[in-house]
């Protein structure tokens, strides 16, 4: 009897049935251990070593996988391929006693019979450099934790932290957040002529004058915009150049972790941790490969399967050879993208097959028809470009449309169709009108968890395995939260404590630092760095630092003072910042411990309902905003868009801003549309 661990039943189950009665697959339940939670755990002094501890849930395990050791002939650790994975086995290896017993470790991308088969006759030992990759990761993360938190417990309240990567990710949130508000827009116009031709119409943008581009904010004032306006008001305008191509678009590559949950995020609306536990059971059930990834690899016979179910589902014209894709940067270990272990398991029969419930449905056909399409040929359009001059005026009219639709069959992405009417070089247009546009520079946008995992992928911070978490804890923090848009904007305290560290730790926040961290825990991986080494460069003078900032660095003051009194003693009242924003407290503390939440923040509305009332903005118990009355719940006035304070001239009722940046009757049977929001 041979045994195999891996790390969850699930994964157990999906192996079990391909191996058959010779082996038996359990599970070990992810790490089975792991630095304490109480306490530091790491020697420093002594290189740095780890004192691990089995967490009571994993002690039942163990005894059940020793027992299971002793009666198997050959042990073989079959947990993830990447430094997790590694590190589980490696544990598994000294827990279990297996040096000087038989066993093997073994690798796969996906869970499919051939995989697992061709596994098992190519084992090969645990990769400490994979190991030691995980542990400095781990052990740096630690020090970061335990030793900069207590500090600003001290500095500010009890009760935060800050962490390696997620302190950085804050800090891009803070960053973004200030651009907004620091951002002054820049008015500028743009001058539209109208021509019709053969009874259709079309635009073109003014983009030249005396032969020279004009910059987008080249036209700044309304009365420069009339001022050409008034010159070409009795011009005829000539077409000096008419230019016809056919423009390809390529498809996109298969999925790495960092995509799949962008690209669910935008189209499915999952957040980053839903996304990877659902990939997980995806893979685990041996639906889909390895789910943690930064390659775009595809094996040999996956881009075969591919050919025949796109020659097969869509004809001959749509697959015109393989196309292979190259991850830019650095990638980790040598793992294959993200796709389909089967292609030819199309999304709706696998649904009844494997009766996926639909979360698992969704996102299995996300990935198998990325997969699909990045084996497909481009979409074609025809493009015609023409240029129209007026005086040292030149406008420019362009337009395209699908030639042949290649891969959006079956990956649908936006564009916008414009046919202009058939033309000629030389020939001369009256404009029927010309009209110039007013336009605003707008800031940069907030970070959705698509946008952030971008940036940080982009700046090389974290890996696959580690975008999601940082989006949890940064949240769970509360340092971050989601607006109504499903934005990210910072709270109060989280920009006090991204404050502090950038003037105190910049090199902590530092997203050049963090992404030299990274670099190296990757030549630990691949054994061209030694991980003590890397360990040392990094504490010591984070130690010096931290000795030093804990005698120079004043506690901050983070208390208001007020009017009110304590209703229970009489005391001044304060407002004081928590680990989860400001709330009322007695000045009397410890003394009395009286503490009430801050009422709501108001509009400044009167409430239309009881008159009584003001408009305040409030939450539901998940986060929503809504906007209600101050005498809630006893007036039950209450609105999901934001009140502008004005009454709608149709039916009385209050008018709100949309998500459209429109302004509309908040009675829905009106229907009276006001205005934009500039």
């Amino acid at each position: 009897m041979r045994l195999v661990i891996v790390e969850s039943p699930t994964k157990s189950r999906t192996i079990q049935k391909f191996l058959g009665s010779d082996f038996r697959v359990l599970a070990c339940y992810g790490h089975i251990r792991d630095l304490p939670k109480s306490s530091f755990g790491v020697d420093i002094e002594n290189n740095f070593q780890p004192r691990y501890v089995i967490p009571k849930k994993s002690k039942k395990v163990i005894k059940i996988l020793k027992e299971a050791v002793k009666q198997s002939d050959l042990t073989i650790l079959a947990t993830d391929q990447d430094r997790e994975g590694e590190a589980i086995a490696w544990h598994l290896s000294q827990v279990l006693d297996l040096n000087g017993k038989p066993y093997q470790r073994i690798v796969f991308d996906e869970i499919t019979k051939s995989a697992i088969e061709k596994a098992l006759k190519n084992p090969r030992k645990i990769d400490m450099n994979l190991v030691n990759a995980q542990r400095a990761r781990r052990i740096l993360d630690r020090i970061v934790g335990y030793k900069l938190s207590p500090f600003l417990w001290k500095k500010v309240i009890r009760g935060l932290s800050a962490g390696r990567v997620q302190s950085v990710a804050v800090r891009l949130v803070v960053e973004r957040e200030r651009e907004i508000e620091s951002f002054i827009p820049q008015e500028y116009w743009q001058i539209i002529a109208l021509f019709e031709k053969s009874k259709k119409q079309f635009e073109a943008l003014l983009i030249k004058k005396d032969g020279k581009t004009i910059p987008k904010l080249g036209i700044k004032t309304q009365e420069e915009a009339k001022q050409i306006i008034k010159e070409l008001q009795k011009e005829k305008f000539k077409i000096i150049k008419i230019e016809k191509k056919e423009l390809k678009r390529n498809p996109p590559p298969p999925f790495t972790t960092s995509t799949l949950q962008q690209e669910a995020w935008q189209r499915l609306k999952f957040p980053a941790k839903f996304t990877m536990k659902i990939a997980q059971d995806l893979y685990e059930k041996g639906f889909i490969t390895y789910h943690r990834t930064d390659s775009l690899n595809l094996s040999t016979l996956s881009l075969n399967a591919a050919k025949i179910v796109i020659n097969e589902k869509f004809g001959k014209d749509y697959w015109k050879g393989f196309r292979r894709y190259k991850a830019k940067g650095r990638t980790q270990e040598a793992h294959e993208a993200i796709r389909p272990t089967y292609p030819d398991k199309e999304p709706e029969k696998l649904k009844i097959k494997a009766k996926l419930d639909t979360p698992h449905f969704r996102l299995y056909d996300l990935v198998w028809r990325r997969f699909i399409a990045s084996q497909m040929v481009p979409a074609v359009f025809d493009s015609e470009t023409i240029d129209i001059k007026a005086k040292n005026y030149i406008f420019r009219s362009s337009g395209q449309t699908l030639k042949f639709e290649g891969y959006l069959k079956i990956w649908a992405q936006k564009f916008k169709e414009t046919q202009l009417p058939l033309l000629k070089k030389g020939e001369i247009l009256e404009a029927k009108k010309l009209k110039a546009n007013q336009h605003f520079t707008q800031p940069p946008g907030r970070f959705s968890e698509a946008t952030l995992i971008k940036e940080l992928e982009k700046n090389g911070i974290g890996r696959p395995s580690t975008y999601a978490p940082i989006l949890s804890t940064i949240q769970e923090r509360n340092y971050v939260q989601k607006n109504k848009e499903k934005k990210f904007q910072p709270t109060e305290i989280g920009i006090i404590v991204n404050d502090l560290l950038v003037k105190h730790f910049p090199e902590i926040v530092d997203i050049k630092f963090t992404a030299k961290m990274e670099e190296d825990l990757d030549q630990i991986a691949q054994g061209k760095k030694d991980w003590v080494k890397v360990l040392n460069d990094f504490y010591r003078p984070f130690e010096k630092r931290l000795e030093e900032k804990e005698k120079s660095v004043s506690k901050e003051i983070l208390i208001e003072p007020t009017e009110k009194k304590c209703p229970e003693c009489n005391a001044p009242l304060v407002i004081r910042m928590g680990k989860f924003g400001k709330f009322y407290a007695c000045s009397n503390f410890p003394k009395c411990r009286y503490t009430a939440p801050l009422p709501p923040p108001s509009l400044g509305i009167k409430c239309p309902k009881c008159k009584e009332g003001e408009i305040v903005k409030r939450k539901t118990k998940k986060g929503k905003i809504f906007y209600s009355c101050s005498r809630w719940p006893e007036c039950d006035f209450a609105l999901w868009n934001k009140p502008t304070g004005e009454i709608c001239p149709k039916c009385g009722s209050v008018m709100v801003e949309t998500k459209k940046g429109e302004v509309k009757c908040s009675n829905q049977k009106c229907g009276y549309l006001e205005k934009k929001i500039n």
